[in-house]
């Protein structure tokens, strides 16, 4: 199982203390809200992406931050985050 910390990333993100013991993404399907601006939410979300593309690489990681980044606002849950995140890694390693 991969785990991702905070200090795998190659960006800082905000921590949303208040939010900070509230459930996190474990897994499909998953309906809440994803906040891009807690690094509480991206640590498990990106570890379980990871996990799916079966990559321990740091470039990957860092791609998916790349594309979590550029992600269009209209993709809102944890599932659709997951799988966003999931195809858009895929093909960029695919080319």
């Amino acid at each position: 199982m991969i785990v991702v910390k905070a200090s795998d990333f190659k960006f800082k993100y905000p921590r949303d203390v208040a939010h900070r013991d509230q459930p996190k993404f474990t897994g499909l399907p998953d309906s809440s809200p994803f906040n891009r601006d807690d690094l509480y939410d991206i640590v498990p979300m990106m570890s379980a992406v990871m996990n799916e593309l079966g990559s321990e690489d740091g470039d990957v990681l860092h791609l998916l931050e790349d594309v979590l980044n550029q992600m269009p606002g209209f993709i809102r849950t944890r599932s659709e985050v997951f799988d966003y995140l999931c195809g858009s890694a895929e093909e960029c390693l695919r080319s």
